[in-house]
């Protein structure tokens, strides 16, 4: 990617962090396709091994010429800094590719949150020709689980020293993930922890269990492996007409969250403020004093 082009990801992405629901980006044409892309989500617990997978992952991708956007959402994150250099010294293996472009969103970004912010950041990396995106997230709380929704792929990464293989994968990772992989098989124990996440996704469904890949990203192990499953498996969804499916989904959520998220925020800036703590200090029960704030915020006409 040329350098000017860079530049305006880069502004555009710093505008995105910034604006907020209901505002727009005039900068960018509505020619610019979205779709192109394969969104890859990777989550998993602090200390699973995600950065150095996620280095390794980038070296494949870029060996078969593919131009890669990275985006790390959360605080915790190896990849976060806050700064583009601070993460390019993190990927220092890839710090000099110009088709590689990482971007942390460690702050509540574009249209009223992280979740969106980081849905807008991977649209903008779509539209500028990279057609392979990693979004990482640490967790399965609820701006993570948003976020993994919002792929056409979800990786989970796990280690064997969490301990249980059944009890590792609760807390709705098995409702998020299309991919298990467990990382550190160096750790003893590694296969019996394999084994029992394998036991887990069948008996979830065992007609199609969810597909568990070993690796070791210390050593490379696996990488191939799990590079070639990812881009099998974005082939035969788009063939299947399954992704599709999920994409129009996903859509369809984000336009609703996006909707309410817009109509939250026009509330609080067209009602004055003594009027809603007058309503809130009274002795009115909460949902009626919530049904009256709305019912004057219509009474505006703002909408």
């Amino acid at each position: 990617m040329k350098p000017e082009r860079r530049l305006e990801l880069a502004r555009l992405l710093s505008r995105l962090e910034r604006i907020g629901p209901g505002e727009l980006l005039p900068e960018i044409p509505n020619s610019r396709p979205i779709g192109n892309a394969f969104r890859i989500g990777i989550t998993g617990p602090m200390g699973a091994g995600k950065s150095t997978l996620i280095n390794l992952l980038a070296g494949k991708i870029r060996d078969n010429n593919f131009p890669l956007g990275i985006i790390a959402v959360d605080p915790s994150s190896p990849f976060t800094g806050g700064a583009v250099l601070g993460d390019r010294i993190r990927m220092a293996d890839h710090a000099l590719d110009e088709d590689i472009f990482i971007r942390s969103l460690a702050t509540k970004g574009a249209f009223g949150g992280l979740a969106e912010g980081a849905m807008e950041a991977t649209d903008l990396y779509d539209m500028f020709g990279f057609n392979r995106i990693i979004i990482e997230t640490v967790g399965v709380g609820q701006t993570e689980v948003d976020i993994m929704e919002a792929c056409d792929a979800t990786v989970v990464v796990l280690e064997p020293s969490s301990g249980d293989g059944v009890q590792a994968i609760k807390a709705g990772l098995m409702e998020i993930a299309d991919l298990f992989v467990v990382n550190k098989m160096d750790i003893k124990g590694a296969a019996h922890f394999v084994a029992d996440v394998e036991m887990a996704t069948m008996l979830k469904d065992h007609d199609n269990p969810i597909k568990v890949i070993p690796v070791q990203a210390t050593s490379g192990d696996g990488i191939e492996d799990l590079y070639q499953y990812l881009e099998n498996y974005f082939i035969e969804k788009k063939q299947n007409g399954f992704l599709e499916t999920r994409r129009a989904g996903q859509k369809s959520k984000r336009i609703k969250r996006l909707a309410e998220s817009i109509v939250s925020r026009r509330i609080w800036d067209h009602l004055p403020q003594e009027e809603i703590e007058r309503i809130s200090l009274g002795e009115m029960p909460v949902r009626e004093a919530a049904q009256l704030i709305v019912d004057k915020f219509i009474s505006l006409k703002v909408l």
